[in-house]
C-alpha cells in the first residue's frame, strides 16, 4: 500500500493527526494495535486529565468539538433527568479528575464519528489490530513500514512520504534506529535540578492495567483468587512501609501518608460536582474519583448502576518495564500488572475494611462490557512514559517549573504550535522512586520538540516528543497529547504540499505558514495570563 502520511499508532494523538490530515485533504493510514482508536482515552480506559481552565481556553478548537460531541452523545442517547440534560457542563460520570468523565466505549464512538467522513472519502484509512513489525530506512529517510494483521497473520508493506510516530511507547524510534532517550536523564544531560546525578535509562514510570467496575449490594460477585494474590496483598513500595494494596498511600504533592475513603453508594448530587484539581484532587472517595457514569444523572436512577474507573495508585506496577525489553519480558510484566489489578479487586471484595466494621464489598464486579474485553481489564495498559526523540529542542524542567520560573511564566517559544498545562506528575518508577508532583506553569508546545535531529521525514507525536523524564510528567496528559497530534497532522500536510522536510517549518516563513494554518483551525499558540498550580 502507498499513502502520503503513515501514522504509526492509533491513540489520542494519532486520531487528532488524522483529523487534521483529513480536513486538509492529505491521505493517511492509521495503524493501531488494538481494535479501538483513541489510546489512553479508550483502549487504556483513562478518563481525561484536564487543567482547570479547559472549559474556557487552553485546548484546540477540535478538542473542544470532541468534548461537545461527547456531552451531546449522552444527552441524545441516555435517559437523563431534565436537570442533567439542561446542564451545559454535563459531566456524565460526575467524577473529580475531569469535568467530562465518560465511558471509553462512548468516547470511541465519538472519535469514530469524527473520523467517519474522512474514512468514507478514502482520505483516512484505519488498520485496527495491526502490529508494527519493521521500519525501513534509506539514509536519514524512512521509506516504509511492515505491519502484521493479527487477525489473519498476514503482513503488509506500506510506503509513505511522511511518518508520524504516535505509538504508546515510541516503538518506531527503536525499529528505525532513530536516536532516542529513555528513562531518567542525568543533571549533566538536561541541567534539571530534580534530575539524578547519573543517567538511569531503565528508570521508567509505572504503567497500570486499569478496569471499570460497578456495585450490586445484593449479590456476591467475588472473583476467583488471583495468581500471586498473597504476594500483592503484602507488597510494599520501596519508599513506604505499608501494604500497597490497601487504603493507605502517599499523597503525591506533600509526600505524606493518606488514607483513602471508599463508598460505592455515595449520596451525592452529580450537578454539585465541579472537577478542579487545583483545589480538590478528588481522591476523598475513590469511587467518585474517576467515576465515568453516575446513575443519579438518570431520570430513573434505580435502573442504572454507577460505573467507576479504577486507575488508582494501588495499580502502579514498578516491577518491570515494557520498553526496551524482550517480547517475553514485556508479556510477563503485563501479566503481572494484571494480577496486581485483580488482586486489588479481590481484596476490595473480601478483605477491605469498611466504616461499619465489616470487611469487603462482594457486590463489586468487573464491567467487562464497558472496556470490551474478556478479562475485564482495559485493552491496553495505561502508559505514562515512552521512548523520546533526540529533538531539535528538548523541553526541560527549567522551562516550565513554577519553582524556577515563578510569575514570569513558562519559557516562550517562537515556534509554538499549541499549549497545554498540568502539574509535573511523575508516578512511582521501576527504580523505586517516590512520586514527584510539583507545580508547573502553563506552557507552549514548540514544534522543534516534535522534530528529530537527523531523520528527515519523521514527526513525533504523543509521548515520544522532545521532553525529558520530568517534563513528560505534564506533557503526557490527554489535551496536550491531542494538541501535539493535531499540530503534527498539519505539519505533515504542509510538508507534503510543499515538498519540504518538517525541519523547514521550525523557523522562518515556513513556520509562519504553519502557525497561520494552526490558528485558522482553532489551535491556541499562547496562554492568557493565568496563575500556575
Amino acid at each position: 500500500m502507498k499513502t502520503e502520511v503513515l501514522i504509526l499508532g492509533g491513540g489520542t494523538s494519532a486520531v487528532a493527526a488524522a483529523l487534521s490530515l483529513g480536513d486538509l485533504g492529505v491521505t493517511c493510514i492509521v495503524v493501531e494495535e488494538t481494535d479501538w482508536v483513541g489510546g489512553q482515552l479508550t483502549a487504556q480506559a483513562v478518563p481525561s486529565d484536564e487543567h482547570i481552565w479547559i472549559e474556557q481556553f487552553g485546548s484546540t478548537g477540535r478538542y473542544r468539538e470532541f468534548r461537545n460531541r461527547l456531552r451531546a452523545y449522552y444527552k441524545a442517547n441516555y435517559p437523563l433527568s431534565a436537570r442533567s440534560k439542561a446542564d451545559p457542563f454535563l459531566n456524565p460520570g460526575a467524577g473529580y479528575v475531569s469535568p467530562i468523565c465518560a465511558e471509553p466505549g462512548v468516547i470511541h464512538d465519538v472519535l469514530r464519528s469524527m473520523l467517519a467522513p474522512h474514512v468514507a472519502s478514502g482520505c483516512v484509512k484505519i488498520l485496527l489490530e495491526h502490529d508494527i513489525e519493521s521500519v525501513t530506512k534509506s539514509g536519514d529517510r524512512i521509506i516504509g513500514a511492515r505491519v502484521l494483521d493479527k487477525r489473519t497473520g498476514k503482513s503488509l508493506d506500506i510506503e509513505a512520504k511522511i511518518f508520524i510516530e504516535a505509538t504508546e511507547t515510541g516503538d518506531v524510534l527503536a525499529l528505525a534506529d532513530i536516536e532516542y532517550v529513555v528513562g531518567f536523564e542525568s543533571k549533566a544531560m538536561t541541567g534539571e535540578p530534580s534530575a539524578p546525578d547519573e543517567y538511569q535509562p531503565g528508570n521508567i514510570q509505572a504503567f497500570s492495567a486499569c478496569f471499570a467496575m460497578s456495585y450490586d449490594p445484593n449479590s456476591d460477585h467475588t472473583i476467583e483468587k488471583p495468581n500471586n494474590y498473597e504476594y500483592w496483598r503484602t507488597f510494599k513500595m520501596p519508599f513506604y512501609d505499608h501494604n500497597w494494596v490497601s487504603w493507605h498511600s502517599i499523597e503525591p504533592r506533600a509526600l505524606k501518608e493518606i488514607i483513602f475513603n471508599f463508598d460505592p453508594l455515595p449520596n451525592l448530587d452529580p450537578l454539585t460536582v465541579r472537577a478542579n484539581q487545583k483545589d480538590n484532587p478528588g481522591s476523598a472517595n475513590l469511587w467518585t474519583f474517576r467515576r465515568i457514569l453516575a446513575a443519579s444523572h438518570m431520570e430513573h436512577p434505580e435502573k442504572f448502576t454507577d460505573i467507576s474507573l479504577v486507575n488508582w495508585p494501588q495499580l502502579d506496577y514498578i516491577n518491570g518495564s515494557i520498553i526496551d525489553v524482550s517480547k517475553e519480558e514485556k508479556a510477563k510484566n503485563i501479566a503481572a500488572a494484571k494480577d496486581q489489578s485483580l488482586s486489588l479487586l479481590y481484596w476490595m471484595q473480601t478483605e477491605a475494611p469498611r466504616e461499619n466494621g465489616k470487611t469487603g464489598w462482594p457486590g463489586l464486579y468487573l464491567r467487562k462490557d464497558v472496556v470490551d474485553t474478556k478479562d475485564g481489564l482495559a485493552k491496553h495498559v495505561y502508559v505514562r512514559e515512552a521512548r523520546r526523540i533526540k529533538a531539535l529542542y528538548t523541553v526541560a524542567e527549567q522551562d516550565i517549573s513554577y519553582a524556577i520560573r515563578g510569575d514570569a511564566g513558562a519559557k516562550k517559544y517562537a515556534d509554538s504550535v499549541g499549549v497545554g498545562h498540568y502539574r509535573i506528575d511523575l508516578h512511582p518508577s521501576t527504580a523505586g522512586d517516590n512520586y514527584l508532583d510539583v507545580a508547573s506553569c502553563p506552557y507552549q508546545i514548540p514544534v522543534s520538540s516534535m522534530i528529530p535531529i537527523a531523520t528527515e521525514n519523521l514527526i513525533a507525536a504523543g509521548k515520544s516528543i522532545g521532553v525529558t523524564h520530568i517534563t513528560n510528567g505534564c506533557f503526557r496528559l490527554h489535551p496536550t497529547e491531542w494538541n501535539i497530534g493535531e499540530s503534527a497532522g498539519v505539519l505533515a500536510a504542509l510538508s507534503i504540499r510543499s515538498g519540504k522536510s518538517p525541519h523547514a517549518f521550525a523557523s522562518g516563513s515556513d513556520l509562519n505558514d504553519l502557525q497561520a494554518q494552526l490558528l485558522h483551525q482553532g489551535v491556541e499558540l499562547e496562554w492568557p495570563t493565568v496563575a500556575p498550580y
